[in-house]
């Protein structure tokens, strides 16, 4: 992977409030999508893992190829490897009992290095310059890092500390909002700043999905899986659709 690849249009879309809310949807989403699959269909975690990652592997593939940024396909990509990111740290801790402070430094040690690789490999992390296909390798899978740590943090706070799904939305939350008022005060840069939400808002969705889903002895509204996973992916499908309108007007500003 280096500077002599092939340029291709960059492929990801501006990071912008729309941005963001779609990411903590397709969180949401895929948290509560696993669920559905893992449970409500009784596939197992094993199995679902096994399909989660066939599809986002299946989606990758359409999503390296293209040489343009398409909504659809791009936010497809990330419910997929939402999913997949989030199995990986549950078959970690569910299968091979293997500590969930132990996935928090693995997790969050793989982040570094891959961000280091990266540029090392490349000269750059900006989100601007991701318009080589190592550029965008290096993308996917620290995205797909990011879905396993969050998790693993999620999971750690949540039952080590028993927060209870309101209180450890509120935490992070207050996390992400603090990481962004220190990028405001140029104390984070843009890059340090991003990757730290983009790992924060993956517990955020998550506490969220599970508020609303959970049943009400458990800490949860009693909302059940099916109808917060439906109504999350039909505002997911009516924001990229916005998004897709939106996108031809400023395919030429600064991108993720």
């Amino acid at each position: 992977m280096t500077d002599t690849l092939n340029e291709l249009k960059t492929k990801v879309p501006q990071v912008t409030l729309l941005f963001w809310v779609l990411k903590m949807m397709s969180t949401t989403v895929g948290e509560t999508g696993a669920d559905w699959i893992n449970f409500g269909l009784g596939f197992g975690l094993t199995h679902t893992s096994i399909i989660a990652a066939g599809l986002f592997v299946v989606t990758l593939l359409f999503q390296l190829k293209s040489d343009r940024y398409i909504p659809w396909l791009y936010w497809l990509t990330v419910l997929l490897v939402s999913i997949t990111g989030t199995l990986i740290t549950d078959y970690l801790t569910d299968q091979l009992q293997v500590p969930l402070l132990y996935s928090v430094a693995m997790f969050g040690s793989a982040l570094v290095m891959v961000l280091m690789f990266w540029h090392r490999t490349e000269g750059t992390l900006e989100f601007t310059t991701i318009n080589t296909t190592g550029r965008e390798l290096y993308y996917w899978l620290a995205i797909m890092i990011t879905f396993a740590f969050g998790t693993a943090l999620g999971d750690a706070l949540a039952e080590k500390l028993g927060l209870g799904y309101l209180s450890t939305t509120l935490v992070f939350a207050v996390l992400i909002a603090i990481c962004c008022f220190l990028w405001r005060l140029a104390v984070f840069s843009s890059v340090a700043c991003f990757w730290t939400v983009y790992v924060l808002t993956r517990p955020l969705g998550a506490s969220l999905a599970d508020l609303f889903s959970q049943p009400i002895k458990e800490g949860g509204l009693g909302y059940g899986t099916t109808p917060v996973n439906i109504i999350f992916l039909i505002a997911m499908v009516i924001l990229i659709s916005v998004s897709s309108m939106s996108y031809p007007t400023s395919r030429n500003t600064p991108h993720a």
